[in-house]
């Protein structure tokens, strides 16, 4: 059993690099988002610093981008809020079985997120403007959700795998 595991490892290269994509545009976003709200508070007080009246709708969206995609994020690392209080008084095999249970429950809503998010995504979102820019369409401010759906799929996949490789894969504790 573990010659196939060998065989899907060699695609880890491939979450390594969508997981240094998703954390850069994150980063990116942050700058972003830094940036507009430093000239937008400074423009309120510096009379030759201009406060547009967009910046309020694009640093939210930016901030929605991030929340989300952090989530995905968070799923790789493990680093999701999680009930582990008990874990040193059940068995292993419990602990580990409550694990792929919680993973497949975060795919079903990957899942879900894809499909009602670009549901509301083409739908409301493709229907209205943003107030202060009226020719970007609102489908932007929707767009995270299906978009996080898939990274959070894309992770999940891996999580899943981990767990059921170390069921059949003893590894060295050196």
């Amino acid at each position: 059993m573990p010659a196939i595991f060998e065989k899907i490892d060699r695609i880890k290269p491939f979450y390594d690099l969508t997981y240094k994509v998703v954390l850069f545009v994150c980063k990116v976003l942050l700058v972003i988002d830094i940036a507009i709200t430093s000239m937008a508070v400074a423009g309120r007080y510096i009379p030759f610093i201009p406060d547009p009246a967009w910046s309020e709708e694009v640093v939210l969206t930016c901030m929605s981008y991030m929340a989300v995609l952090s989530a995905a994020l968070a799923i790789r690392r493990g680093a999701h809020i999680r009930m582990t209080a008990l874990d040193g008084y059940m068995p292993k095999w419990a602990v580990k079985a409550l694990d792929i249970f919680a993973d497949v429950a975060v795919l079903i809503l990957a899942f879900i997120m894809i499909t009602v998010g670009w549901r509301y995504a083409t739908g409301i979102g493709s229907k209205g403007t943003y107030v202060s820019m009226p020719k970007v369409s609102r489908f932007w401010m929707y767009f995270p959700v299906p978009l996080a759906g898939v990274a959070m799929i894309i992770f999940e996949i891996e999580a899943l795998y981990n767990h059921v490789k170390g069921i059949f894969v003893k590894e060295d504790n050196r």
